[in-house]
């Protein structure tokens, strides 16, 4: 394997996500603007099926990781949102949204782009539910309004920009919505995914290049490969979007798609800081239930991917094994060099940002 070779493989890869994220990152900002986080409250109190079904339908298509999905989540439990509610919405913001979807359609198939975003509500709502199994809470308990920074999160690092602005100063007109969201899509939003996006396509160029898929054995499935993804998903820090790509490397390095499943669903909804705050505004036992209905329903839903698969799946069909020599159309030219001046500016910022931060302080 040569450098060349990777590089090479990097760039059609990066050819085949570029049109669909850039197609993802505005679909997500228009959600963005136009249904703001802190008016979901009002619609999801209550316990039962309602809340944690509408929870988990608002939360899927929004653009927030499982960073930035947790001031979204404080702000709803504020507002007096259940804990069926409140833990439906922070598994399904996180494991999916209009961007990772859209790239999982260029990435991996119709297949998981359609099973990811179903695995995920249903996931989302099903462990919604389980949080009945608790007594019943009196009334929301008020708390710090702040989430805490928790050390080695992308939050308590500084590296994540999540979007904690509300939207309430935001002109209503149509026109500020929309521009509101595009620039949110555009700097804040991708910005916190570039490091994982890149670091995700150069693993699936390297795995293609390593690993060609006339060369993979059925191997890499069943329960054990599921729980090794559990092991490694439960504690990354990885969006959707980012996770994409990963997946991918995955698949070509002959995991199965059941245990790719699993990974695309608890890496993104699970991370030492999601835990603490969900411990912390629900208690112990709701954090038992949230983690371990969240694992419960990823075994079950790659389990049920695994049967389906060798209906609708096919690895050679892989865009990421199919691509040939780079070629490619000028959309999707021009969609890769746009993602490439965004990834440009986002890594000249955070430079700048580092520079800053190890810079004396005059006194």
């Amino acid at each position: 394997m040569t450098v060349a070779l990777v590089a090479a493989q990097t760039w059609i890869v990066l050819l085949d996500a570029a049109p669909w994220l850039l197609i993802g990152l505005m679909a997500a900002g228009l959600a963005h603007g136009w249904l703001p986080a802190d008016r979901l409250g009002r619609w999801l109190g209550g316990r039962g099926v309602r809340p944690a079904v509408m929870a988990a339908l608002i939360g899927a298509p929004l653009p927030l990781c499982s960073c930035a999905v947790l001031p979204a989540a404080v702000g709803l439990r504020r507002s007096g949102a259940s804990r069926e509610a409140v833990t439906a919405f922070l598994i399904a913001t996180p494991e999916t949204g209009l961007d990772s979807v859209l790239l999982s359609y260029g990435l991996l198939g119709p297949f998981f782009a359609i099973a990811r975003p179903v695995a995920a509500v249903v996931s989302a709502v099903a462990t919604g539910l389980a949080m009945m199994l608790l007594p019943p809470e009196a009334a929301p308990v008020p708390a710090p309004t702040s989430v805490p920074a928790v050390a080695g999160s992308e939050c308590g690092g500084g590296a994540c920009h999540c979007d904690t602005q509300s939207q309430a100063g935001v002109a209503k007109t149509p026109w500020r919505r929309t521009l509101y969201g595009l620039e949110f899509a555009f700097t804040t939003l991708f910005d916190e995914l570039a490091p994982w996006l890149a670091l995700g396509l150069l693993a699936a160029a390297v795995t293609a290049t390593v690993m060609p898929p006339q060369a993979l054995g059925q191997w890499g499935g069943g329960l054990p490969a599921m729980l090794a993804m559990i092991a490694i998903g439960v504690p990354m820090y990885i969006c959707a979007s980012a996770s994409t790509p990963l997946a991918a490397a995955l698949l070509l390095a002959g995991v199965s798609p059941g245990a790719v499943m699993v990974f695309l669903l608890v890496g993104p909804a699970t991370n030492l800081a999601t835990i603490m705050v969900v411990r912390r505004e629900m208690g112990s036992a709701a954090s038992a239930i949230y983690l371990g209905g969240l694992i419960l329903c990823g075994l079950v839903a790659g389990l049920l991917t695994d049967l389906a698969a060798p209906y609708f799946f096919d690895i050679a069909r892989l865009p990421v094994a199919t691509a040939e020599d780079g070629a490619a159309g000028w959309p999707e030219l021009v969609a890769a060099v746009i993602l490439l001046g965004l990834g440009g500016r986002s890594l000249w910022l955070r430079l700048k940002a580092a520079g800053a931060g190890l810079r004396p302080v005059s006194r």
